[in-house]
């Protein structure tokens, strides 16, 4: 039997080839992978002696060669094959041991693995004969098979040919993705804020490692994952789970919109409780404390069983805050050490989660009956040189600072909305409507006259002038929204008549 061993991660591959010596395997191998095997004393057949022929073009070319994948890709039970591996000196290669380069860890053209694909996906196609292992976690496993039973079984060699697939189908899809990214060269990166394209890429490769078994789906009889994007590092990645218990589908998604919401908010300290994926409440304020009050006072029926995100460490009077509430999850970006150990002991049930700050991701992909719906990330930009205000009256510095807070909250939450803020709070959010003065009817009701002479913001135009009652009935006196109706002449009307500021920002939010 003969293996050939040919790796970049050479973790336990010394002890994988120990194993197979003392099973009476010969082995092949090349460059660093054969120097370490043979410095352990094992004995072991250079690439080179195999084929006849050096490592050449500046190693781009060991394995390239007939007597490799002749002796991977032999099927010995056909005839034809072995009157060709007799005829040009090919004997059969029973197991390949390989992984390829680190592309998505420093991407260059030299780091584009072609030999090391090509033995994988050789092994891959003739598992019927040749067992492929590209996972240094598979070696105890298989050389435990090969003690015990002197072969691997077929359906242990298809798992593994499964396996070396779904290896090199996911580093082509990082080398695609450099492709597309614009190929920044080492050290650079694609712009983490980066301009709507003018048209999506035709094609999308996506390879999915399953990160995290969570507690279950969306509901109870369904279950659940979460997956990383094979190269990418998100925040979920580093993330620190100081205690609670197991999270589930919903605590996920919701905890990401929560911590996206939290860091979408300014500079300045802000809190945000999330609840089925929209806001019930939201602040900033001149400390962590007092947003986080805020955010709860917002909607304090709804915060119960929510999520709460604060993007400054939590002090020990923001954890005193926050223990008599049900919360699901905490996320924080830390936690003072008396803060942490006070929720550790009081709220045994609480998630808290510890994370660096988030990126959006540059597109977003919904599931359909077969396929997928695809678009560029909704970026939400507050620059009041590029607004305009269409009224008769201008809004105050207060108005001003309580606009773009409604703003950046009336983006992230489910359309049709309306939110309304006062002193840098969203006391009300009516969200999900399917018509907005609905939504608007709602943001007033939550708010119950604590957003007088504040702002009221809208994800889309209004189509018709009644779409400003739920802001006259609130007592507001600054309006944002994107403008963009045929009926904006007769809306700007109605709001100079009730002594209305109002903003367009010539950019709509729909959030579905």
């Amino acid at each position: 039997m003969r293996a050939l061993l040919s790796v970049y991660d050479k973790t336990g591959v010394v002890d994988l080839a120990r194993g197979l010596h003392e099973l009476g395997w010969d082995l092949v191998s090349s460059g660093g992978t054969a120097r370490a095997i043979a410095e352990a004393g094992v004995p072991v057949t250079d690439v080179a002696d195999l084929t006849g022929f050096p490592a050449i073009l500046g190693h781009r070319v060991v394995t390239l060669h007939p007597k490799v994948h002749g002796g991977i890709l032999a099927d010995p039970t056909n005839p034809e094959h072995r009157a060709d591996m007799d005829t040009y000196g090919i004997e059969a290669i029973d197991l390949v041991v390989a992984n390829l380069y680190p592309f998505s860890a420093e991407p260059s053209i030299e780091l584009i693995d072609i030999g090391g694909p090509a033995m994988v996906r050789a092994a891959a196609k003739n598992h019927a004969h040749v067992g492929i292992v590209t996972d240094p976690s598979r070696y105890d496993e298989v050389l435990g098979e090969l003690r015990s039973a002197a072969s691997l079984s077929l359906e242990t060699r298809r798992r593994l040919a499964r396996d070396a697939f779904a290896h090199t189908a996911a580093y082509d899809a990082e080398i695609l993705a450099w492709f597309d990214a614009g190929m920044p060269g080492p050290g650079e990166a694609a712009p983490a804020v980066a301009s709507a394209p003018a048209e999506l890429p035709a094609t999308i490769s996506l390879t999915l490692d399953r990160a995290q078994v969570l507690r279950y789906g969306e509901n109870p009889h369904q279950v659940g994952a979460r997956y990383t994007t094979r190269g990418e590092r998100g925040w979920w990645a580093t993330a620190t789970q100081h205690g609670g218990k197991e999270m589930s589908y919903l605590n996920v998604y919701d905890t990401e919109a929560a911590w996206q919401l939290a860091h979408s908010l300014g500079d300045g300290p802000a809190a945000v409780v999330i609840k089925h994926a929209n806001p019930c409440g939201a602040a900033v304020a001149d400390d962590v404390l007092t947003a986080y009050t805020r955010a709860h006072e917002c909607d304090p029926v709804s915060a119960f069983g929510g999520i709460v995100a604060v993007n400054r460490p939590v002090t020990l009077a923001v954890a005193e805050a926050i223990q008599p509430v049900f919360t699901e999850v905490l996320v924080a970006p830390g936690y003072e050490p008396d803060a942490l150990a006070f929720l550790q002991e009081k709220k045994k049930n609480l998630r808290i989660l510890e994370a660096a700050a988030p990126a959006v991701p540059e597109l977003t992909l919904r599931s359909i009956d077969g396929g997928y719906l695809v678009q560029s990330a909704d970026h939400v930009t507050v620059d009041r040189s590029t607004w305009q205000v269409v009224t008769e009256r201008q809004p105050t510095e207060a108005e001003w600072a309580d606009v773009e807070v409604a703003w950046r909250v009336v983006a992230k939450v489910t359309s049709n909305s309306i939110v309304l803020v006062k002193d840098g709070t969203a006391f009300g959010i009516g969200c999900g409507q399917q018509n907005r003065r609905d939504a608007g009817r709602l943001a007033g009701e939550k708010a119950a006259g604590r957003a007088a002479g504040g702002v009221y913001a809208s994800d889309a135009f209004f189509p018709f002038p009644d779409g400003l009652d739920g802001a006259i009935e609130a007592g507001a006196t600054c309006v944002v929204q994107p403008g963009g109706s045929i009926r904006d002449d007769e809306v700007i009307a109605a709001a100079n008549a009730n002594g209305l500021a109002m903003v367009f920002t010539g950019e709509r939010h729909f959030r579905h």
